[in-house]
């Protein structure tokens, strides 16, 4: 049995970050059920602007970070909009935000003024490097942070040059990480009743996804380079050409490799000497790697990708965005959300009993402030230097999918 409440439903969080981390952590929260008000600044999220694409004047960047949510828009440079702030804040459970160190403090809402005024409240802090120690309170970027803590160093061909890994990687799972402490410090609230100030860097996050590197460098002292698509510690874990397309082999252990030579029509191989086990693999990888493309040269790679796969051996065609889009998979695990003339990407996370839903998408710039101001007992008329769009905003039900 499934209940139409999510599993956040009881919580009430503003999101006033912007771009990635912060956005991507509210819009996880948003996804299972807590009311989320993004609180943008006078001149919009930046990644508005992040296109083409376009839909009514948003860029898909946005679209992709904000869904489910509540939108306003709000001056905190002035003093007015920071004491509307605060009464946003009063029956909140949690504050996101990704201001440059410094500002709040500045303002008088840094984390130990808002843990005094509201003691229950859940602080949470995305910044690129911390606030403090040698490269403190200095901006960050998630492909900027890729150089600086090493993930460009092991990505890109073997002998090649550093490469960006082709998605923000360290800024989706710095988001990720503020949820999972987000939702540790509300465990904790349960038994305390105190809230907390939580923080996930970019530069923290960056390092932290360099596995298997750092352990290999804590043993061998030796740093890791580009090795292509080929696992530096497992053997064969690669791109191998077929008779058609690439196809990536995952083979973990000796039972899968055995698997994978028998299908291929190489049984042998698993009896070689120079293969018998996944380190003498990795010794003889150039080796084996020629013998098995000499192999799979006569097999069409989506055929056997489905015979390999149905066999127990890991392995994928490597596929376009267009046919993930179209792979009846990705639909039928709930991936591909439609609401109106907005498509986004489903949440990964599956729950029983209390799954995600998809409400609203992506607010309008300041599209819900009038809604908002009411909920809090506020006239609009007595805040208007400090919210912009607010005209352009009338009072509506929220919409629902």
């Amino acid at each position: 049995m499934t209940t139409d409440r999510g599993s956040l439903s009881h919580l009430k969080v503003i999101d006033a970050s912007r771009v990635l981390g912060g956005p991507y952590a509210g819009q996880v929260l948003a996804d299972h059920g807590a009311d989320v008000i993004k609180v943008e600044p006078p001149t919009g999220d930046e990644t508005r602007g992040w296109g083409p694409p376009f839909l009514d004047d948003a860029a898909s960047y946005f679209l992709g970070l904000n869904r489910n949510k509540r939108g306003m828009a709000l001056d905190l440079s002035q003093p007015a909009g920071r004491e509307l702030l605060l009464r946003l804040l009063e029956d909140a459970d949690v504050f996101i935000e990704n201001f440059k160190t410094g500002t709040l403090e500045k303002w008088g809402l840094g984390p130990e003024e808002l843990e005094t005024r509201f003691p229950r409240l859940i602080h949470c802090r995305v910044s690129g490097f911390g606030a403090d120690g040698p490269l403190g309170g200095l901006p960050g970027y998630d492909a900027a942070v890729q150089a600086t803590c090493g993930i460009m160093s092991v990505n890109g061909e073997k002998g090649g040059q550093p490469l960006r890994v082709g998605l923000p990687v360290v800024d989706m799972v710095t988001g990720l990480n503020a949820v999972i402490g987000i939702l540790m410090a509300l465990a904790e609230r349960g038994e305390s009743g105190k809230g907390q100030f939580v923080e996930t860097t970019l530069y923290d996050c960056g390092v932290s996804l360099l596995h298997p590197h750092l352990p290999n460098y804590y043993l061998n002292e030796v740093p890791a380079k580009p090795s292509g698509n080929a696992h530096p510690n497992i053997c064969p874990y690669d791109t191998f050409a077929t008779g058609t397309e690439p196809i990536f082999l995952a083979v973990g252990n000796n039972r899968q490799f055995a698997q994978l030579c028998r299908t291929i029509g190489r049984p042998e191989l698993a009896e070689d000497p120079r293969f018998a086990s996944n380190g003498t693999r990795n010794v003889n990888r150039d080796a084996l790697k020629a013998l098995l493309e000499e192999a799979l040269a006569e097999h069409d790679c989506e055929v056997l990708a489905e015979r390999l796969i149905k066999s127990g051996v890991p392995c994928g065609a490597v596929r376009s965005i267009d046919q993930v889009v179209a792979d009846p998979h990705t639909h039928h695990r709930g991936m591909i959300v439609d609401i109106g003339n907005y498509r986004g990407t489903g949440s990964p996370i599956k729950l029983s009993r209390t799954p995600a839903s998809y409400r609203m998408k992506p607010p309008a710039f300041a599209e819900h402030t009038a809604d908002i101001l009411a909920g809090i007992g506020v006239a609009g008329a007595d805040y208007q230097d400090v919210l912009p769009g607010l005209e352009a905003a009338p009072s509506v039900k929220t919409k629902t999918a």
